[in-house]
């Protein structure tokens, strides 16, 4: 079986199995225990992976838990960020499962323990709270206790028989896109709920490459409103020729999927020295302001969503909304992620931001936000999409490509527009890298770099231009559209309707040639 085919057979039993233990529970509420099922048995492997240290002679999950040292303990705490005794390993407890009556709280004390075994060492931050949704006493699991250990019991059963074969090797990478295709599943049938919090790896791959193009070393990737880390983590998968020195960083507000992103990194195989994912209001509270700039920043922000903007009045003094003289509007924040995401951008970096297509033309506060970027040469290309391209909306979403090394002052506009694969649910940006038949992210790649001008694709426009339209950044405004309607020649129109009149009249005497002589045969008659 190709890697290809093993991934395709394991998604497809990982999503049965989600399916059928769920039960009468709705998935998205189920969501947690599957993912945090997955979550158990990848950091359980992967410790017992590090301790054994290649040894074939050594399984650490018949050591037994009295052979372990505190000095074995710290130096793993010291290295993984967090210790898993032989008896809490998920292969321990799965084995057992089906006939443990105390499974339910036997998870909750392993999955404290920990998270606590990492109290007091640098890594305690990243590993706490980690398993705070996995609930095992909610009633989603069942009214008694038995019937949550009967729930409890089918999900580890179910991952437990997930073929992932050994642990080294491509077993990390099958970890982790099982993982996604998860959280992507769960997302599409979610509906709106699902898509604020994860883009699609087709949209990440082309916002991941805008901010990274032509940079063959970044010191950070920052995400501020980073969701579930899909789009920090396509940097990883698809820029493995560049340094990313001091790992990935981003911020959330929303608690669950704060805990999501961590365990995305894990599961990825970023070790919690490499990632700093923090829970909060990027806005109103933002981390890292400290360990600001960044060489790469992307970003899905929420959109049009409300926020406290002039009610607080010691935000136009706020060193990120300070230079452009006004705050982005108290129903639409759009412009406030953006404004952020600038004044964390370093010098040589860019940021790539999808945005809601309204703040690009709308008057108010948020042209004088235009204004000051183009002004002071911010924007370097905004790239318009095809619609229905993430979950939970139809709309055609634009990418607004911010950098602050720019060498002349035009701005690139890209009609993406047309691009796109139909699918079931949702339309795709295909990936093919092949000059003879280039997939729609390579097209637009390829159209960034050059800054070239293509008839009704692409086209750069001089500062003193969007001026004159009033700061109209709408990709629209700028890029003529294809002219889809037919040419009709009228010379030759003419000749086929001349055409056309004279058989019309030949038929016309036929018919009048025929009925004349049926009258006269009845006259006869």
């Amino acid at each position: 079986m190709t890697s290809t085919q093993q991934r395709a057979e394991l998604q497809r039993q990982i999503w049965q199995i989600a399916n059928d233990v769920r039960g009468a529970v709705d998935g998205w509420d189920f969501k947690q225990y599957v993912l945090g099922t997955l979550f158990y048995r990848f950091i359980s492997e992967n410790f017992a992976s590090y301790i054994e240290g290649g040894d074939d002679s050594i399984n650490y999950a018949q050591l037994g838990d009295k052979v372990i040292t505190p000095a074995i303990k710290d130096d793993a705490i010291k290295t993984k960020g967090y210790f898993i005794y032989p008896s809490q390993l998920f292969a321990s407890i799965a084995a057992s499962a089906n006939t443990n009556e105390s499974l339910n709280t036997d998870l909750a004390a392993i999955f404290a323990a920990i998270e606590s075994s990492a109290n007091g060492y640098p890594s305690e931050q990243d590993i706490k709270g980690l398993f705070a949704d996995f609930d095992t006493t909610s009633n989603r699991l069942g009214n008694t206790v038995a019937d949550k250990n009967t729930r409890l019991a089918a999900v580890l059963k179910g991952v437990e028989r997930l073929d992932f074969g050994d642990f080294e090797g491509s077993h990390i990478d099958l970890f982790g896109d099982a993982y996604e295709f998860l959280i992507s599943n769960y997302a599409a049938n979610a509906g709106k709920s699902g898509g604020e919090f994860f883009t699609p790896q087709h949209v990440s791959r082309l916002i991941a490459r805008l901010a990274m193009h032509k940079q063959t070393s970044v010191n950070k990737i920052y995400d501020p409103a980073c969701g579930s880390g899909s789009l920090l983590l396509q940097a990883k998968k698809h820029f493995n020729e560049h340094i990313i020195e001091d790992g990935f960083w981003g911020q959330e507000i929303n608690h669950t999927t704060y805990n999501l992103a961590r365990m995305n990194m894990f599961l990825h195989n970023i070790n919690y020295d490499k990632f700093n994912i923090q829970l909060g209001d990027t806005l109103r509270n933002p981390d890292f302001g400290d360990d600001k700039p960044f060489d790469a920043i992307v970003s899905n922000p929420p959109y049009s969503v409300k926020w406290i903007g002039s009610d607080d009045p010691t935000l136009i003094n706020d060193e990120r909304f300070a230079a452009a003289g006004v705050l982005a509007p108290k129903s639409k924040a759009d412009f406030a992620f953006v404004l952020h995401a600038l004044s964390y951008l370093s010098s040589k970096g860019r940021a790539a931001i999808v945005c809601f297509p309204g703040i690009f033309y709308r008057g108010g506060a948020e042209q004088k936000i235009r204004q000051y970027l183009v002004d002071n040469n911010y924007v370097e290309t905004v790239i318009s999409l095809a619609p229905n391209l993430f979950f939970g909306t139809t709309i055609a979403v634009t990418i607004l490509v911010l950098s602050k090394h720019k060498i002349d002052t035009t701005t690139q506009f890209i009609d993406a527009s047309g691009l796109f694969k139909k699918e079931t649910n949702t339309n795709v940006l295909t990936d093919n890298d092949d000059e003879q038949n280039p997939g729609h992210i390579q097209q637009i790649m390829k159209v960034f770099d050059s800054k070239k001008n293509v008839e009704h694709f692409a086209i750069s426009v001089p500062f003193e231009e969007i001026i004159t339209k009033d700061y109209n950044l709408s990709v629209s405004a700028y890029v003529d559209p294809k002219d889809n309607s037919e040419v009709i020649d009228i010379i030759q129109l003419n000749a086929e309707l001349k055409t056309t009149v004279t058989k019309i009249d030949q038929l016309r005497k036929e018919i009048d040639a025929i009925v004349a002589e049926i009258e006269g045969e009845e006259v006869e008659a």
